[in-house]
């Protein structure tokens, strides 16, 4: 029955040499034992069972073992033509099914047609179920293309795309298809979960930067089509997989694209590593934020208006999540000034109308960073403008003792100057150009008296040590020659006492009005009874 209906074996058989064949090979039958053992059992009438998972095979079999309605009448190839037309791809989950069995019958299912038959149903059915959705949830249509091997589902978003599918469709079905191959890479949004310390050049680290730079290939052109928190973990998962620059710059245009809707928590999934150790490179969101920046200020320039002097109320959002991110992660040690700085100056000014947020992440980076001097703390205060301060906000940097002391002057200056005027705090003081260069010359008004003071106390403490130093050998010297030369020094005393010893009595407290003639003082004879 094998040689009536399987044209390939009759010809085999015709073409042994052999006088007693026993044994032909049948090793690169498509589908392997299983679908041959179907074919065996279809060719002498035993039942067996066609389904959507073996149909593929069957017919790719049937072709192989020329089994067509060429050599015999209803024979295997059209049997399974009728199963796979009438049944397999009357639905969306049969046709799927059929094109995943079909990742094992290459080239074969491709030049059969089945491939691009399968497609073309999947992707139609696909389109009509995200448009009008028949079955709960909405999307489950996503959850079944996701078993694909990313090539074909690739295939079939390319379809959809022809058939003129919604870029928030073929968004949906790539989100649902990258959490289902990455999702350790991906959906572990916590900063606290794998340990993902294996080399990333593993076989299965290859495979995942492979399969991610080929979903980043098939986004849609419309950038805001897709949530910026999935585009975030997609970028740390572009970066931990040391993944091209091509993958990595299209995400990261995309997330700058809609920047106004970031959060601290979708930073913070950039910046650090899975386990929430480290700190990743930071380059990509200075890069994000450098690219929102310029298209607001096109944007600005289009419109007619100037950036530098109003910013849109998404730059502004933008600036309050900044300020938030630098004060979440100011603690971490490798975060230096120069990062720090980095990202704080990428926010045009006119965007921080209150600077109350950036000088709580400077307060927090000076409060885990104690062993900076004076000089780098002027340079982490540099690009923050104590006048933006609320009242609170100056009373506490007033009082704060890590912050440079040119910030504190500024600080209890401004408050001076509301006092003197009496006008209210409204966070706009008037004539501030007039009062920043005041501040800047009482601040180097301050710094010279500081200097001034400090030399002078230099100086008292010198003297003061040479002081106690001369006393302390004065009295050393003093010691000794009073030992050395006791009577010597009481015989000039009495003799000082001596009223005879000039021969004359002391005139030097006599009045010369009197006309008394000192230079020859009479004979008296004294006695002392």
């Amino acid at each position: 029955m094998l040689v009536a209906k399987s044209n390939y074996i009759r010809t085999m058989v015709m073409e042994t040499k052999e006088a007693d064949l026993t044994r032909i090979n049948l090793s690169n039958i498509p589908g392997g034992p299983e679908i041959f053992e179907s074919a065996a059992k279809f060719c002498y009438g035993v039942n067996f069972e066609i389904t959507v998972h073996n149909v593929a095979a069957l017919q790719c079999a049937a072709e192989y073992l020329q089994m067509t309605a060429k050599y015999c009448d209803s024979n295997l190839a059209g049997r399974t033509e009728d199963f796979l037309s009438q049944v397999a791809l009357s639905s969306l989950s049969g046709a799927v099914v059929v094109l995943k069995s079909c990742e094992d019958l290459l080239p074969m299912a491709e030049e059969l047609k089945i491939v691009q038959r399968c497609i073309d149903v999947a992707s139609a059915r696909a389109c009509s179920e995200a448009n009008f959705p028949c079955r709960t949830p909405p999307n489950w249509w996503t959850e079944e293309l996701s078993i694909l091997d990313v090539e074909l589902f690739g295939r079939i978003i390319v379809a959809m795309k022809q058939r003129g599918a919604k870029a928030l469709t073929l968004a949906s079905a790539l989100i649902t298809y990258t959490e289902r191959w990455l999702r350790d890479l991906v959906r572990d949004h916590s900063g606290k979960g794998i340990k993902c310390s294996g080399p990333t050049d593993s076989d299965l680290r290859i495979q995942q930067r492979k399969l991610l730079e080929s979903i980043v290939a098939l986004l849609p052109s419309e950038k805001a089509a897709f949530p910026i928190h999935f585009l975030c973990c997609s970028l740390r998962c572009a970066i931990f997989l040391k993944a091209s620059s091509a993958c990595k710059n299209e995400l990261e245009k995309r997330i700058s694209v809609i920047l106004e809707h970031v959060t601290v928590d979708d930073l913070l999934v950039l910046s650090f590593t899975y386990d929430g150790e480290r700190l990743f490179d930071l380059d990509s969101v200075r890069r994000i934020i450098s690219g929102f920046v310029e298209k607001e200020k096109s944007m600005a320039v289009f419109n007619g208006g100037d950036f530098r002097e109003v910013s849109s109320s998404a730059v502004q959002r933008v600036a309050k999540t900044i300020d938030a991110y630098l004060a979440e992660t100011a603690t971490v040690a490798e975060l230096t000034i120069s990062k720090f700085n980095g990202i704080a100056n990428l926010v045009p000014k006119g965007a921080r109308k209150v600077e109350d947020d950036l000088y709580r992440a400077i307060d927090i980076y000076l409060k885990a960073h104690p062993n900076l001097d004076e000089i780098e703390r002027e340079k982490l205060c540099s690009f923050m403008d104590p006048l933006k301060l609320s009242y609170e906000g100056r009373v506490h940097a007033s009082q704060n003792k890590r912050l440079p002391v040119q910030i504190v002057l500024h600080a209890l200056y401004y408050d001076q100057l509301k006092l003197r005027s009496g006008g209210a705090d409204d966070g706009n003081p008037p004539d501030a150009v007039k009062t920043r260069n005041q501040l800047q010359a009482d601040v180097s008004l301050a710094k010279e008296n500081e200097a001034l003071r400090s030399e002078l106390m230099k100086m008292k403490m010198y003297i003061s040590d040479l002081q106690k130093n001369n006393q302390a050998e004065t009295c050393s010297k003093s010691v000794g020659t009073r030992k050395l030369t006791f009577f010597s020094s009481m015989s000039k005393t009495l003799g000082k006492l001596n009223p005879f010893r000039h021969g004359s009595k002391d005139t030097s407290h006599t009045d010369d009005s009197l006309g008394v003639d000192v230079t020859k003082p009479r004979r008296r004879r004294f006695s002392i009874s």
